[in-house]
């Protein structure tokens, strides 16, 4: 690795403050930071792997957003992602590129913000890579993790004709500010899969789930076709789960609510896909819509039924990296 261009104090300097403030837990974490490589003890024989690069311009801006909530948010994702399978996280790497100019107090900052939202949810951080360069910070975040329950990862290939779909909270204009604060739905997916009703095998209720990152349209796109199923969504429900921020976004450019609701990406809440026997109540679940047959051998579709009988279609539009 490169020496650290704006640290006077150096790399190896950094990386023992890194040792010291995440040390290994002798329970979880058999060799910690400090070594070439970690070492975890886990509990279930089958280990969930999930990692997420996050770019300054893309994911946050360093000019605007303090370094904790970057640094919050970089862990936050895969958490999320661990509970959009309903995993419980284990353990991190964190590798970063730091911009030559970024400060040591500023590094150590970005690090704190990752350390409250990794503690909260019982995650170890176990090492990762170190380096500057000329460029913008960018942060990848890998982490292992170990499904809830015996019926192991909830996967969004799962959903069948009937299901109701659910979504766990407010979406749209996460831009505002939820999409650096969200809490990931870590505690929500232990309740859903431990659910007694969510417990049967080889038919549990809840079917199939991921998490709501590039917008509600793109992803139930993306959950119809792994699961070879079509989806109506009803506008009514839809509506009650816009958010004010997106309200209020929509006052100042001109898109609907609806639109922010379906395309803004980031709001990192669940998108479930569950059999009658779950109680929505229990969970604080919305329902949005329901699953239904696929129409198209070749593709799925999701369409937005109208009270009036009206059909609209829904075009997979959210967040796209390369387009």
């Amino acid at each position: 690795m490169r020496m650290l261009g704006a640290m006077p104090e150096g790399e190896n300097a950094l990386i023992e403050w890194l040792r010291r403030r995440f040390p290994a837990d002798p329970v979880r974490v058999a060799i910690g930071l400090g070594d070439d490589a970690a070492a975890v003890r886990l509990d279930h024989p089958f280990v969930v792997i999930t990692a997420d690069m996050l770019l300054d311009g893309v994911h946050f801006l360093t000019g605007e957003h303090g370094f904790e909530l970057i640094g919050r948010k970089a862990v936050a994702c895969s958490l999320s992602d661990c509970a959009a399978m309903a995993c419980w996280p284990r353990a991190a790497t964190v590798s970063v590129a730091l911009p030559n100019s970024m400060p040591v107090d500023a590094v150590k900052r970005l690090y704190e913000g990752m350390a409250v939202i990794a503690d909260e949810f019982g995650c170890a951080i176990v090492g990762g890579d170190t380096t500057s360069w000329n460029g913008r910070l960018a942060i990848d975040v890998a982490m292992l993790a170990e499904p809830m329950a015996p019926r192991g990862p909830v996967r969004r290939s799962d959903a069948r004709a009937g299901d109701t779909m659910y979504v766990s909270g407010p979406l749209g204009g996460s831009i505002a500010g939820k999409h650096l604060t969200f809490t990931p739905r870590i505690h929500l997916a232990s309740r859903l899969v431990l659910d007694p009703a969510s417990r049967l095998v080889p038919e549990p209720v809840l079917h199939a789930m991921m998490d709501v990152s590039d917008g509600l349209a793109l992803d139930l796109h993306r959950l119809c076709t792994a699961s070879h199923c079509d989806a109506e969504l009803s506008p009514p429900q839809v509506e009650r789960v816009i958010s004010d921020a997106a309200r209020r976004l929509s006052e100042s450019d001109g898109r609907s609510p609806l639109d922010h609701a379906l395309s803004d990406g980031e709001d990192f809440e669940l998108l479930i896909a569950a059999g009658g026997d779950l109680r929505p109540e229990d969970h604080g679940l919305f329902p949005i819509g329901t699953v239904t047959p696929r129409a198209d051998p070749a593709r799925s579709a999701v369409v937005m039924r109208h009270p009036d009988g009206r059909v609209e279609t829904v075009e997979p539009r959210g967040y796209e990296h390369f387009r």
